[in-house]
């Protein structure tokens, strides 16, 4: 489990990039850079980081399910998420 400042201060980031999302394409569309500096750091959206919803752990991500690896076995062993099945050849 992460600490949970982690997901917390992603979890503000996103709203930070949601919040300036019109405002940044609107000063990239113009060409004005010098007013894009002057935006929040966290506004841009490459400053995000795909994290597991249910651990918050930012490593081996899934992004179709959402879920870190080690999350997703668990949720697949116990028939958690449909057509998932444990692989044997």
């Amino acid at each position: 489990m992460a600490r949970k400042c982690l997901p917390a201060r992603e979890n503000k980031r996103q709203k930070t990039v949601n919040k300036y999302a019109a405002l940044r394409k609107e000063l990239k569309e113009k060409g004005d850079y010098e007013a894009l500096q002057k935006l929040p750091k966290n506004a841009s959206p490459v400053r995000l980081r795909n994290r597991c919803m249910l651990t918050g752990r930012p490593r081996g991500y899934y992004r179709k399910f959402g879920v870190s690896r080690l999350v997703f076995r668990e949720m697949a062993l116990r028939g958690e998420i449909p057509g998932i099945k444990k692989s044997s050849w």
